[in-house]
């Protein structure tokens, strides 16, 4: 279940035979209010106004919904891919995680066999060139190459047996099974906790996106449009299952049913579609404790002062807070730091993973492959620029 803020939320059971899901009841909804805004942007730019990164771009708004269809899609097909890898139900879960650790394992000799060759020493100026036949450089550039794959198997398969296990055991209905307090029984309470439990969940999941890069890989790309809209809104991310996050069920356990979780995620999801327009300025005095357009433009900007700012879902009083609210005074500039100009919707969903295979083939070590992966996306940005002076 996908969240506009590019946040997804795995329910793999119906929580109850009478549950309603309130997201694809709103769905005309969302294709009638982007119609609206498209008329007034028209009715705007045909009075002579200048063109704005709010307005609809064909090939971008096309992208967003091609992003947004396959994010449906994903969760009845990723699944079925990875369950017979997933710890605990597949039956090759085992052969998976013998092959990371092997990986991991021929990696690691590859990395002492690399700094003891380092250590005997080459002639000043050698480039790692293996064409004159010195069996130092030689023995030395297999290391690396052996390193370089071993160090992507280990970590990419790793990380999927890690995550699948992460997403079958914190499903709300096992949490639910394993509460620590009996059933709320008055159902506006446990709805009232439900709401605001989960958004508070929501904000710290949501900034741990910001700030661990294979969190940020799935992430980014609701944010790789260049234009800030309501179809920015449907550009979902498809390798959620590639993820972690605090799970949403925490809330069961302590006495808050599946189906009141369920019903407060479809309150935030349908919550956050509106506040991805340019067209709504501000909404006074209701700024100060809800998330807005204004605050979320924010969240969506690359200008430095707004990076990793406004992470809330519905109650922007959790970045104030927690230190991570800042008000919209620059104008916004939307993108990436380093946007990747294109539209294709398979290069939106995979550029960052692209990135980050390639940084860890490059590492040296297990210490600079985990910090291409686990820490932030602008370490990596960091670490290049200094390997590259």
């Amino acid at each position: 279940m996908r969240h506009p803020g590019g946040l997804t939320v795995a329910w793999p059971t119906k929580p109850g035979s009478d549950a309603v899901d309130l997201t694809v009841v709103a769905v005309p909804g969302y294709f009638a209010a982007m119609g609206l805004e498209y008329l007034a942007q028209r009715r705007r730019l045909s009075r002579g106004a200048a063109p704005e990164a709010g307005d609809y771009e064909r090939r971008d708004t096309l992208a967003s919904l091609a992003m947004g269809s396959l994010s449906l899609l994903a969760p009845f097909v990723v699944p079925r891919i990875l369950r017979p890898i997933t710890p605990g139900r597949g039956r090759f879960a085992k052969v998976a995680i013998g092959l990371a650790l092997g990986a991991a394992a021929v990696t690691t000799v590859a990395d002492i066999a690399v700094r003891r060759e380092a250590g005997r020493g080459r002639p000043d100026g050698d480039d790692g060139d293996t064409s004159s036949g010195d069996p130092v450089a030689t023995s030395a550039s297999t290391a690396r190459r052996v390193a370089a794959v071993g160090g992507v198997a280990a970590l990419a398969v790793g990380g999927v047996a890690v995550t699948t296990a992460w997403a079958t055991v914190t499903t709300p209905e096992r949490l639910w099974q394993r509460r620590l307090v009996r059933s709320l029984g008055n159902r506006k309470v446990a709805l009232a906790i439900a709401l605001v439990g989960w958004d508070f969940i929501y904000y710290w999941n949501h900034r741990f996106m910001h700030t661990s890069r294979y969190m940020w890989a799935v992430h980014e790309v609701h944010h790789s449009s260049e234009r800030y809209n309501l179809s920015t809104a449907l550009r979902q991310p498809v390798a959620d299952a590639l993820g972690t996050s605090i799970p949403y069920g925490l809330l069961c356990l302590f006495g808050v049913p599946p189906d009141a979780v369920f019903t407060a995620r479809g309150v935030n999801l349908i919550y956050q579609f509106w506040i991805h327009t340019e067209l709504i300025e501000r909404i006074g005095r209701a700024e100060r404790a809800l998330n807005t357009p204004s605050h979320h433009r924010v969240h969506h900007g690359t200008n430095r002062r707004y990076l990793d700012r406004n992470h809330a879902g519905i109650l922007i009083v959790w970045d104030r807070m927690f230190g991570t609210f800042e008000p919209e005074d620059d104008r916004v500039v939307y993108g990436l730091t380093t946007n990747i100009d294109t539209f294709n919707p398979a290069r939106i969903a995979s550029h960052e993973y692209v990135d980050m295979a390639r940084d860890v083939a490059s590492a040296t070590g297990w210490g600079e492959r985990f910090s291409y992966v686990f820490r932030g996306p602008g370490w990596a940005i960091r670490r290049r620029a200094t390997m590259a002076a």
